[in-house]
């Protein structure tokens, strides 16, 4: 696995001038979203000296299949030496796929290929401080209309650059729900069933910075925004390792229908996953057991600053409720597609059973 490279940037960018060189780069492809143009980082490269910059934004958030042919078809076309992502987990997510695909041939589909690993180097500057996009193995496209993960371990950027700055223009709603998003990740990899002893420290690690940063995060100071950057990158890391559970698995669904935020979505659901599971731990499925996984969460409790179980169930409800995020308003009609949407993958990963009854009771919960 690459171990990743960090480069954090003060206002000059002379970081980023210096790694060029070092890199010898004379042509960049650059995946950008629509952030770019308001972005400090975005002047930097628009007005890069003696190194061509070939853009390419030509795509949505959730990119579709035909953005990417598009973009591999570019960067193929240029002979670019260095592919840079800047912005959030779709423009990161479409860059990882350029990497992956550039060296396959056009003549198939690129999705139905053997990924066969390459040396192209790969540079994340993320702009939101949530997705961890960055720092997985993992890239999330649609294909004909199907959410599609394209994993391999080779498009795991080999650097990736933080850039407090990118972070002053996220709109209030963004900022918070990108936040929330790390957070879930953070608790999510913590209790996994996947988890190792490597993963736990490392969700440890992004909780404790993302409480102690809130704060300032929330209210748009430097600090707050590069640490904030950081601790997504390290819950990244922990997922990478892990994978996500049932608190993501539920809320996809729920930005679907009623277009709310990723990190909001999974926010409410782990609101009320959090002290099911608590309470629920004879159900567990995780094989080392249910005493394991009691002190495991009496672990998280500690390292959430709180004193025991029902304390850290409280606290996370407060946080999201501090968020002041709109009311969901939802039909009936709408439980029986929620509970049928969840992907049974990732309930594998979690560590207590959840039957369809119990899934159609939170979602009551979530959304009442």
């Amino acid at each position: 696995m690459i171990k990743q490279k960090e480069i954090t940037v003060n206002g000059d960018y002379s970081e980023i001038d210096n790694f060029l060189s070092y890199e010898n780069v004379n042509k960049i492809f650059l995946v950008c979203d629509g952030s770019y143009s308001f972005l400090s980082i975005g002047k930097y490269f628009d007005e890069l000296k003696d190194i061509e910059v070939v853009k390419f934004s030509d795509f949505e958030p959730n990119p579709d299949y035909s953005s990417v042919v598009r973009a591999v078809s570019l960067y193929k076309e240029e002979n670019c030496d260095m592919i840079i992502a800047v912005g959030g987990g779709s423009a990161i997510d479409l860059a990882k796929c350029v990497k992956l695909y550039a060296t396959m041939e056009g003549s198939e589909e690129y999705i139905n290929q053997t990924i066969i690993p390459n040396d192209i180097k790969l540079v994340a500057i993320p702009t939101t401080a949530g997705t961890g996009s960055e720092a997985t193995r993992y890239a999330v496209i649609y294909y004909k209309g199907i959410k599609q993960s394209v994993t391999d371990y080779s498009c795991i950027p080999s650097t990736v650059i933080f850039d407090a700055s990118a972070l002053k223009t996220l709109p209030d709603y963004q900022r918070k729900s990108t936040m929330l998003d790390a957070l879930c990740h953070s608790m999510e990899s913590f209790w996994s069933v996947n988890s190792t002893d490597e993963s736990i420290k490392l969700s440890e690690k992004a909780i404790k910075i993302i409480l102690e940063n809130q704060d300032g995060y929330l209210s748009n100071s430097e600090q707050g925004n590069i640490n904030m950057l950081k601790a997504a990158n390290i819950a990244g890391k922990a997922i990478n390792i892990t994978q996500t559970t049932a608190g993501h698995a539920m809320c996809y669904k729920l930005t679907s229908i009623y277009g709310i935020a990723h990190g909001h979505a999974a926010a409410l659901c782990v609101s009320k996953l959090l002290p099911y599971m608590v309470s629920n731990t004879d159900k567990c499925i995780d094989l080392r057991g249910k005493e394991y996984l009691d002190k495991l969460f009496v672990k998280l409790a500690y390292v959430m600053g709180c004193d025991d179980t029902s304390e850290m169930c409280k606290k996370f409800e407060k946080i999201l409720i501090n968020m002041n995020f709109p009311k969901v308003i939802f039909k009936d009609e709408d439980f029986e597609i929620l509970k049928n949407s969840v992907n049974p993958t990732r309930l594998k990963n979690n560590p207590i059973k959840l039957d369809m009854n119990t899934i159609d009771m939170l979602y009551h919960q979530i959304l009442t």
